[in-house]
């Protein structure tokens, strides 16, 4: 499950609204805005699921260890047939 930390700076990295995630994600804005708050209000996991995957297919990955969690923006990788 992703934190409101990690999915505010996600949609950071991506110069994204709170707008257009919750529209990528197909979930209202205000379940985004409950996921994304920093007061820890309850959000249903589908909806977690969904911001989570939206994200992850614009390039984010997100990070989990020991000493924290996080979030990273990865490039698309170049099909090898383009190189040639």
């Amino acid at each position: 499950m992703i934190t409101a930390r990690q999915a505010r700076a996600a949609r950071a990295l991506l110069g994204w609204t709170q707008d257009m995630l919750a529209e990528k994600a197909l979930v209202s804005l205000t379940a985004l805005k409950r996921l994304e708050s920093v007061n820890g209000l309850k959000v249903h996991e589908s909806t977690c699921d969904q911001v989570r995957r939206a994200l992850e297919a614009a390039g984010i990955v997100f990070l989990s260890s020991d000493r924290g969690e996080g979030v990273m923006i990865v490039a698309e990788q170049q099909n090898e047939s383009s190189l040639a």
